[in-house]
């Protein structure tokens, strides 16, 4: 089995820690607001308001669900465009307070049902991502299992992208790249290693910041993860708002260099 198909499968495990499990661990009085002000409230994505350590922030996350039950309700973590609005609500309400917003990103892609589409799917996500990346507070994204697609990419073109080890981020699934490119699903790990969506990979890219070991207990990586955002938040905040935007204009044109 090759290595960057075996990262693909340790991403999706069914008992890899969820970003609930992260915010309960990482913040304090993380208190959820719930809906899109158009349709409705999109239980893939959790958004709300928390304290780090003495930094207000925003919090927006893609959960999952750790049990079957859960992963129902949680659409498996993919949204709908309502959920990408709701981000939206929350991106303009950090900006209008000034918190900075602290994303968790783990979906294998938004939700393509006729209903999504229906309701803007597309649209939703583009907006996302301009509002995301023209936000005047500081903005870090952290890929915590599957980064897919443009789902993920709507919560992840902020300041700063950071993954776990064993996570993966890519434009497609390796099972959808190989049914593209080959017509034939048997040559999904052959996608996986020519897609370069390994945390690893990644970094040796330039496409994300930092990369945590899952070495370490939960409860350490959530410590580590936790001193890495106050240090990070606390430099970005002295940032001008011009200066702030013209960095993270130059992280994104400066990929592929």
């Amino acid at each position: 089995m090759t290595e960057a198909y075996e990262k693909v499968q340790l991403a999706r495990h069914k008992d890899r820690p969820t970003a609930k499990s992260y915010i309960d661990n990482i913040f304090k009085d993380f208190t959820e607001l719930h809906g899109d002000r158009r349709f409705g409230d999109d239980k893939a994505i959790m958004a709300g308001i928390a304290w780090l350590d003495k930094i207000a922030v925003t919090v927006i996350a893609i959960e999952k669900g750790s049990d079957l039950q859960q992963r129902v309700m949680r659409n498996f973590g993919s949204a709908n465009p309502e959920g990408y609005r709701k981000a939206m609500r929350h991106f303009e309400q950090a900006q209008k307070f000034k918190r900075p917003v602290v994303c968790f990103v783990d979906t294998p892609g938004a939700f393509c049902g006729i209903g999504a589409e229906e309701r803007g799917q597309g649209q939703a996500i583009a907006e996302s991502i301009t509002k995301m990346v023209s936000l005047k507070v500081p903005v870090i994204s952290i890929i915590i299992g599957e980064g897919g697609s443009g789902g993920a990419l709507a919560l992840a073109s902020g300041d700063e992208v950071w993954m776990m080890e064993n996570s993966i981020y890519s434009v497609i699934t390796p099972e959808g790249c190989a049914s593209i490119l080959w017509k034939d699903t048997s040559k999904v790990k052959e996608a996986a290693n020519n897609l370069k969506l390994t945390a690893q990979d990644l970094y040796n890219l330039q496409v994300v910041e930092k990369v945590f070991s899952e070495k370490l207990p939960f409860e350490k990586l959530c410590q580590e993860i936790k001193e890495q955002l106050i240090n990070t938040l606390k430099n970005s905040i002295l940032l001008t708002e011009k200066e702030l935007l013209d960095k993270r204009y130059e992280k994104f044109r400066k990929i592929g260099r």
